[in-house]
């Protein structure tokens, strides 16, 4: 019983004893009660009407409110956007809501107590709906089916089902109470996935047996082509057969022409040049430094590349850096090589020299020219094999053969503080000293007749002999710019000779022969080279460099012969 109730009950219980106590008075009788219990019943009544009367407010406050819930769970049934159903155990419908009403097209009101096996479109979904209420009664849990229905226009759609029982307190009865939604499209697009699944398999399979006959096709493809290459392999082998025994014979014809006197660029058959050839031979496959000593115009720097060509480097680069050509300023940042922004020009990062030779050989041509602050650096370098590129403190360690060479005489260049002693014994591992054209006359056939073939080559002409006159005369000359000059020389013969005989323009009797400088006479024979050096000078208008210049016709490089007139103190008159 609820506190409104037991209220009602109490103030009820009061009346009824209030009035039979009225009752059992007489008209003209006193009340024997004192009058303070008659006040104190009478203040009880009135508070138990006032409680009354407020819990019969609330009462009414909540049946509002009761009915405003009822009626909005009422517009969410009606309204919401699944159909549901009540059915009772046989299957009639005994609720719906309008989504439900309007799934069926019927209406609402023609649909109680209606079997809904009748909206049911085929025999299948009947059985499958009569097995669902049957498993819904008896497990009572929630359980889904899928079944078709017949709705208006007698369309008939998939629809899905979810069902669960509920026992009801008033009636005691069991209801089943269902939830169905439209699953048309989604069984369309089921049907239609399934539709192109199946198109899919047919293609793949289609492609597949087309893929499996290209690859058989392939297959056989392959041995053919298997076979085409081990016959271009056995053509190929059979080639390089061939072009060995080309080589072999062009090599046995090469040394039958030049008389096995030639070193690869380097062309000697003096007994001078056959003891630097042997120096060449022990050293090129040691990885030992090297130093090249000999006057301008010997060929040191062809006797450099014989030593890397013949050396385990030589598929490795070669990197040649001419001490003379390199401004002061420069030379650092040439070798070591520099970060951008290492000194005011520097625009760009430049790997130096060492650096691209790692794994190679670095030449080191006109050693005796490099500055001493540069020397030092140089030496490190060759004790430790590292280095750091200019503006860049992070050490580079590299592994390279170094070759240096020199026209000077270093110990002298010592003794006069332009060379440093530690430096010079650690380039002097191996020297090999290339002597002058002057000492090997016996050479200058060979040497001859090798220019001659690589200018008719460069120039198209067909120059065929030389007189004995000529040949004589360039054996009895000193040649001071040796190899070199005798180069030019025929350079110029060969662009001037108008037919197949060598003609050489240049007059030989008015300079120093052969023998008439020697040992004891170096003196005179350095007055004879700077005269010679001022004769040329003067002839070319003192003119040092290009086509007409006084060094292409000293055959020395323009740097050696700046070097040379400060050497003599040749100043232009």
């Amino acid at each position: 019983m609820n506190s409104g109730d037991k209220a009602s009950t109490e103030a009820a219980e009061l009346r009824r004893k209030a009035e039979a106590l009225l009752n059992s008075k007489s008209a003209g009788e006193i009340d024997s009660r004192p009058e303070s219990d008659m006040r104190r019943l009478l203040h009880e009544l009135q508070v138990h009407q006032i409680e009354l009367e407020m819990q019969n407010e609330e009462l009414r406050r909540a049946q509002e409110e009761l009915e405003v819930s009822r009626n909005k769970y009422a517009e969410l049934y009606d309204f919401a956007p699944v159909g549901y159903f009540a059915f009772d155990p046989q299957g009639l419908i005994r609720e719906v809501n309008l989504a439900g009403a309007q799934l069926l097209g019927i209406e609402r009101q023609l649909l109680a107590n209606k079997p809904f096996s009748n909206f049911i479109a085929d025999a299948e979904s009947r059985e499958i709906f009569a097995k669902h209420l049957e498993l819904v009664l008896h497990r009572r849990v929630t359980l889904r089916c899928e079944i078709r229905l017949t709705v208006s226009d007698s369309i008939a759609i998939h629809c899905q089902l979810q069902s669960i029982a509920v026992d009801t307190v008033e009636s005691e009865a069991v209801y089943i109470l269902t939830s169905i939604v439209d699953g048309t499209v989604r069984k369309q697009l089921e049907e239609k996935l399934q539709n192109a699944h199946d198109l899919l398999e047919v293609t793949v399979q289609k492609r597949t047996a087309e893929l499996i006959k290209a690859n058989a096709k392939l297959q056989l493809e392959i041995e053919e082509r298997k076979e085409a290459e081990k016959s271009l392999h056995d053509a190929v082998a059979q080639i390089k057969r061939l072009k060995e025994r080309l080589q072999a014979e062009n090599i046995y014809l090469q040394q039958e022409v030049a008389g096995e006197f030639n070193f690869g660029e380097v062309i000697g058959q003096s007994s001078a040049m056959s003891y630097v050839f042997f120096r060449v031979e022990q050293v090129a496959p040691q990885n030992a430094t090297v130093l090249l000593l000999g006057e301008t115009g010997t060929g040191k720097g062809v006797i450099a590349r014989a030593i890397h060509g013949s050396s385990a480097l030589k598929d490795r680069p070669m990197i040649t850096v001419n001490c003379t050509s390199l401004p002061a300023n420069l030379i650092e940042s040439e070798l070591f090589g520099r970060e951008k922004g290492a000194f005011t020009g520097a625009n760009v990062r430049q790997i130096g020299r060492f650096e691209l030779a790692d794994g190679g050989t670095i030449f080191l041509d006109e050693i005796g020219e490099m500055p001493l602050e540069l020397q030092s650096k140089l030496l490190r370098f060759i004790h430790d094999g590292e280095f750091e590129r200019l503006g860049n403190p992070r050490t580079i360690k590299v592994n390279v053969r170094i070759i240096a060479a020199s026209n000077r005489n270093l110990e002298e260049e010592i003794r006069n503080g332009r060379f440093r002693e530690d430096l010079f014994y650690r380039l002097n591992v191996f020297p090999i000293t290339i002597p002058p054209l002057r000492q090997r006359m016996e050479d200058i056939p060979l040497l001859v007749h090798h220019f001659i073939s690589k200018f008719n080559k460069k120039m198209g002409k067909k120059i065929e002999s030389i007189s004995k006159e000529t040949m004589k005369a360039l054996q009895e000359y000193s040649w001071p710019g040796n190899v070199r000059e005798l180069e030019s020389v025929i350079e110029r013969a060969v662009i001037t000779s108008p037919g197949t005989s060598l003609q050489v323009l240049d007059r030989f009797d008015t300079f120093p022969k052969a023998g008439e400088a020697n040992a004891t006479d170096v003196k005179a024979l350095a007055e004879l080279e700077q005269e010679h050096i001022l004769q040329v000078l003067k002839t070319t208008g003192w003119r040092i460099e290009g086509k007409n210049g006084a060094a292409l016709i000293l055959g020395l490089n323009p740097s050696t012969l700046r070097a040379r007139m400060r050497k003599y103190g040749i100043l232009r008159q």
